[in-house]
């Protein structure tokens, strides 16, 4: 039967080698894990709200990331809130689009995102022309046009 010794390098190099594979077993499964990802906010029946609205500011993405969220800031006689619409993409697919001054009528759920309210629209009326961005459950129609 061979000793414990026989198994082990005896060459610097050797241990070393080891060395180096026992830190990168102990180091790759925690670089797999992800990061915690700022949660996006998540849309509930339970805060649903209609308003009439005034936009005051149209926020869309840089050209070239049109998959992310276009926003309205929009103003009431009471508040100013940020409306999370639907990626730029999808408002481009409809041929939809928003400037200032647009009067509107939004249902969408109201939320917290960290310290921010902010509404997620779920269906926003522009003079005779209506949006569905979401269905009744809040679920996102824009992941359906893929």
């Amino acid at each position: 039967m061979r000793g414990a010794r026989e198994f082990l390098p005896s060459h610097p190099c050797g241990i070393l080698f080891l060395a180096v594979c026992l830190a990168a077993l102990c180091i790759v499964p925690m670089l797999a894990q992800k990061a915690p990802e700022a949660s996006s906010p998540k849309y509930d029946v339970h805060t649903e709200t209609k308003i009439k609205v005034t936009v005051e500011e149209v926020k869309l993405p840089p050209k070239g990331s049109e998959k992310e969220i276009a926003h309205l800031l929009v103003k009431n006689a009471t508040e100013t809130v940020d409306v999370y619409l639907c990626p730029k993409s999808f408002l481009d697919d409809m041929g939809v689009s928003f400037a200032k001054g647009d009067d509107i009528a939004l249902t969408g759920s109201r939320v917290k995102q960290g310290e921010v309210d902010l509404i997620l629209a779920r269906e926003v009326v522009k003079g005779t022309d209506t949006l569905v961005l979401r269905d009744e459950k809040g679920n996102p129609v824009w992941n359906w046009h893929r």
